[in-house]
This record gives structure tokens, sequence and C-alpha cells, in this order.
């Protein structure tokens, strides 16, 4: 019996391939983390802008989000939710609302009146970067809230939302809408929590803010 020995060139592809492969974990073993948030004051404000997700539809207004996490941190929460509202709007409102609240933290949850419009992903992932942007010129750190992309299969966050924390450096929260839209229990409908979803959503901001050293 003739044993054919495996030409080179199939054992050089392969290792090509592994070394690519290590390469890739390493550079992302070794991309910096998010630094963590300044310690928020007792008196401290924040900002929680978004759409309908931030204003709570889906539950009575003292059951929307921040409503709930300004419970849980014991820091003033201001709502500006504004329901229906595409990221290209939200460039628009945001800065008027920086400048008047002066907020010492900014919560940002936008881009899912996006995907259900089928708008271009790179638009929606500038206009996020424009919103953190306008915030950090103004001294004002932000947390961000990852909102996940209508699909047939399992409902995951968008990568957007990863990839921007990675670029500036900030928190994510990135599996608390996608493991809350993914249960009945803790929907009003197909794209809203409910009142025991928005409290889950606020108990994992929470408990983000503590892990980022803000509270």
């Amino acid at each position: 019996m003739q044993f054919r020995s495996i030409p080179n060139t199939c054992w050089g592809s392969a290792l090509k391939k592994s070394l690519v492969a290590l390469i890739l974990m390493a550079l992302a073993g070794c991309s910096p983390g998010p630094e963590p948030l300044s310690p928020l004051a007792y008196n401290a404000t924040i900002l929680a802008f978004g759409d309908s997700l931030t204003a709570g539809t889906g539950a009575n207004p003292a059951a929307s989000y921040p409503a709930q996490l300004e419970s849980l941190a014991g820091r003033r929460v201001i709502n500006a939710g504004r329901p229906g509202e595409l990221s290209r709007d939200g460039v628009e409102r945001l800065p008027s609302l920086l400048d008047e609240h002066q907020p010492d933290l900014l919560i940002l949850i936008h881009g899912g009146n996006d995907f259900l419009r089928r708008l271009d992903i790179a638009e929606t992932r500038g206009n996020l970067a424009t919103m953190i942007q306008m915030a950090r010129e103004r001294g004002v750190e932000v947390l961000l809230v990852a909102v996940p992309a209508p699909t047939l299969l399992r409902l995951r966050s968008e990568a957007i939302y990863s990839e921007l924390g990675s670029e500036f450096r900030i928190p994510v929260e990135n599996d608390a809408l996608a493991h809350i839209l993914s249960r009945n229990a803790l929907k009003a409908d197909p794209i809203h929590p409910n009142a025991d979803g928005y409290r889950v959503l606020a108990e994992r901001v929470h408990r983000l803010l503590i892990e980022a050293k803000a509270l």
C-alpha cells in the first residue's frame, strides 16, 4: 500500500489561516477596554436620551427605565425619550438638551427606528458617533445601550454598538434589550418592554454604572 504525501501547499495554506486567526485573537485581546466613568455625586444629573425605549412606551411613565433607574441610582434622571425618532433627528435634538440640563452623564439608546425602516446602517452608526461626540465636546460622559435589529432568528444587538464602545472607549450595555425583547413576559408588544422589562433594563444599566465606577 502506498501513501501519498499531502502537498506542501495545503500545509502552507492551513498554517497561514492558523497564523491569521492567532493574530486576530491577539489583537482583540490587546484592544483597550472602556475607560472608567467619573463618580456621580449625589446631586448629579443623568440625561436619558433616545426614542420610545427611553420614553417608556408600553408602560406607564413611572415604570419607564429612567424613572426606575432614578430610584436605583439615587441620582436625578431626566427622561428625554421621543417615540418614533430617527437617529438623524436625535442629532438635531440632543445639543439643546445637553446645553439646557448640563448633565454629568448621557445614557444613549437610539437607532431602533432606523432598523425598523431599514435605513443605511452606516448612517445610523455615524449619527450615534456624532451624538457621542456632541456630549464629549461638552464634557459629558456617555454610556451606550445597544438595540437589537429585527431578524427572523434570535435577536442580537447590532454590532455597531460594540464597535462604537471600542472606538470611544465608553461602557456599553450590549445584551439587555435583546434579552428583554426575546421574552414575552417582559414585553408589551414586539418592540417595546412592559413595566417588568423596563425594570430589567434599569437594573442592567444600574449594574453597569457600578462596574464602570460611576456609582
